[in-house]
């Protein structure tokens, strides 16, 4: 870690962290209490008020009842925000909560509610407090899942969720920093013991990642390859999209949401899965296809186009994927039926 990676984020390096949001007409700030989004909430607050003309900020903290601090915490943030001059809001994830899964289903709770406000506020956005180290992190879970390159890439600096543009202003930046930040700015901060919790995966690989920076693997060097990643698949998806169009092209008169199979075989396999994946979750009703289904899928296709069956016919999240008279065709799945008597 370079000595840069110490030091407080500068009002210039906030100008041009949170350029590309200047024209937004409000922004909704994500602040948990932790140091990240303290630090996000402070340097936010700041550049709104070096602004001429500028989005309107509104803090709002998400509180998912699991621990007994949370409350309190969500108070201290409050008057944090008023010091700063910023309305804040507490949103409470409420009902009953899962025995398993549950930091995916808090993480699912904590975008719908946050999306409710932005739309309530009329934002065009929510920013998060992701950092460089949070890069690193989601980087080493999803090679443990054996991802593909789009999982790969990690988290973008800026995405869609729930309807609303998720954006991630500090996704470059080392957590070191933002603690250097309040610490000069003498601004205190909660600590989550979750964030600690070895029955968690994130907090398992954060504990192993110094053992990993011994043998180059530090988060600069892991959201980096992330980075590189981000790189191939953009352009991967650039080529994807040639491919449709060239598809459509051979086969103007073709029922809608399907391929030539011969001219599809003779796709490169990256190519061919992501069509094939495009076009089930186009018209399955049953979520995203799981990219190893749909490899298993394509491996199918395969045998049955080049190994000269011609026929196949299968189901996967919610759509039918068949072939007939040298047409690959996907539709809509039939409505499964509930279990009666």
């Amino acid at each position: 870690m370079s000595d840069d990676d110490h030091s407080a984020i500068s009002a210039q390096d906030a100008k041009r962290l949170f350029a590309d949001w200047k024209a937004a007409p409000a922004l909704v700030l994500a602040v948990s209490g932790g140091p990240d989004s303290i630090a996000l909430m402070w340097l936010m607050a700041r550049w709104r008020r070096a602004l001429a003309r500028g989005p309107q900020l509104v803090a709002v903290t998400v509180d998912h009842g699991l621990r007994v601090e949370s409350a309190r915490e969500a108070r201290d943030v409050k008057r944090l925000a008023r010091s700063l001059d910023l309305p804040h809001r507490t949103l409470r994830w409420t009902g009953t909560k899962p025995k398993t899964g549950l930091p995916a289903a808090a993480r699912a709770a904590r975008y719908r509610l946050l999306a409710q406000a932005a739309r309530k506020s009329g934002a065009t956005h929510i920013l998060t407090a992701h950092t460089r180290d949070d890069q690193a992190e989601t980087l080493l879970m999803r090679m443990l899942r054996g991802s593909g390159i789009a999982g790969l890439a990690a988290m973008a600096r800026e995405t869609e969720r729930e309807g609303v543009r998720l954006a991630r202003p500090l996704l470059e930046v080392p957590k070191s920093r933002l603690i250097a930040t309040l610490k000069k700015a003498k601004i205190g901060f909660a600590v989550d013991p979750t964030n600690r919790d070895t029955g968690f995966t994130r907090p398992r690989l954060r504990a192993i990642l110094p053992v990993l920076a011994e043998e180059g693997g530090d988060a600069r060097t892991l959201a980096r390859l992330a980075s590189r990643l981000a790189r191939a698949n953009a352009a991967l998806e650039v080529l994807t999209d040639g491919a449709e169009r060239y598809l459509a092209l051979l086969d103007r008169d073709a029922t809608r949401g399907g391929f030539d199979a011969r001219a599809f075989a003779a796709l490169p396999e990256e190519i061919r899965l992501r069509l094939l994946r495009r076009a089930i979750d186009r018209v399955g009703h049953e979520g995203p296809a799981e990219l190893g289904k749909v490899e298993s899928l394509l491996a199918a296709l395969d045998r049955a186009v080049t190994g000269g069956e011609g026929r196949l016919k299968k189901t996967l999240a919610g759509a039918v994927i068949s072939i007939a008279r040298g047409r690959i065709r996907v539709e809509p799945a039939p409505p499964r039926r509930g279990r009666t008597g």
